[in-house]
């Protein structure tokens, strides 16, 4: 049931970290840890289940809408996930570098 304004002492600004300021541009993310990263922790950080569940449900739209800017790796095993990471600056939609100087 929808809540009025009123009721509340505070109302920043919905924003969220753009892919450049929340990622390493030499590494790769799963969404595991995109979701720690987007709250302020650790990537590695101990937290419970259900914690790390309302995390994914920030992180995984966060990666669709910002998926212009990341590039994707299929897991290297069966028991882990993909990884993400930030495109690099001249890379084309083919994948290929465009870097004029080679």
């Amino acid at each position: 049931m929808p809540v009025p304004k009123s009721e509340f002492d505070q109302l920043p600004p919905c924003e969220f970290y753009t892919p450049e300021e929340l990622l390493e541009d030499d590494q790769m993310y799963t969404v595991y840890e995109i979701a720690r990263l987007l709250q302020g922790l650790e990537t590695d950080a101990d937290i419970d289940r259900q914690t790390e569940d309302i995390l994914l449900d920030w992180a995984i739209p966060w990666v669709m809408v910002n998926a212009d800017d990341l590039v994707v790796a299929e897991p290297r095993s069966d028991d882990e996930p993909g990884y993400y990471g930030l495109k690099p600056a001249a890379t084309t939609a083919d994948g290929e570098g465009n870097d004029e100087d080679e």
